[in-house]
């Protein structure tokens, strides 16, 4: 079944009405154009169903898209404390629904008001208007940290403090190209590698270190690791 995520659906029925009224105006020719607006609308916002994984100790993708940094960080706003940063960009031809990427307790959701640069730039972590999520989990705190972009002019986070989320649960959109980051406790060892596509709620990029597979799990994480702080440190 073909699912649209329910901010889009305004954007459909825009793209829909215009589409009509240009054909009883001017005739089928000239509709081409809203029509195809209207499929551009129901492709960006299609929401299509994921396989989340069931292993034990594992963080998924937040957000589809390119992983552009991988790196250790101090995260002073909400964690206060050493974490690992994941930082995912999303075009405007990846889904943007936005997932959990593990099972917790809503405990912060702040906006700030900021800028628009391109989203997979590094300040645009910072510097670009965004949504923070913190999740109390079994592991410390998680956050995940919506991200508009050049084109994205707007974030959407369903939950509120409170709210409980599962792996893989939906949470959010943001609207055209974005990017997401996600602060991850040093515990948790990196299973993805800068350049890498990830999909929402399916790819695990994350596990913590007890439970990871073998050593040639733990390389892949760490050269990933090396390669984003390398990036990083580079910009």
């Amino acid at each position: 079944m073909f699912r649209i995520a329910r901010e889009g659906w305004p954007f459909v029925a825009a793209a829909a009405g215009l589409s009509g009224a240009v054909h009883m105006a001017a005739g089928p020719w000239i509709t081409a154009l809203p029509i195809m607006i209207l499929l551009f609308m129901l492709f960006f916002f299609r929401d299509p169903e994921r396989r989340i994984p069931d292993d034990d100790d594992v963080f998924v993708a937040p957000a589809d898209g390119k992983v552009v940094l991988i790196r250790d960080v101090r995260e002073e706003e909400h964690i206060q404390d050493d974490v690992r940063q994941i930082s995912i960009f999303m075009s405007p031809f990846d889904v943007h629904v936005n997932r959990a990427p593990c099972a917790g307790e809503v405990r912060v959701v702040r906006h700030t008001p900021g800028g628009f640069r391109a989203a997979f730039t590094d300040e645009a972590s910072l510097q670009n208007d965004n949504i923070a999520m913190v999740l109390d989990t079994r592991y410390g705190k998680v956050l995940v940290r919506q991200v508009a972009g050049f084109l994205a002019r707007r974030a959407v986070c369903r939950v509120g403090p409170g709210d409980k989320l599962e792996r893989g649960q939906r949470y959010g959109i943001i609207k055209f190209s974005s990017r997401v980051d996600l602060y991850l406790p040093k515990a948790a060892e990196v299973q993805v590698r800068t350049g890498q596509r990830v999909r929402a709620g399916e790819t695990i990029v994350a596990a913590i270190s007890r439970h990871a597979g073998g050593s040639d799990t733990e390389g892949n994480g760490m050269e990933g690791l090396e390669e984003g702080a390398l990036q990083s440190s580079n910009s």
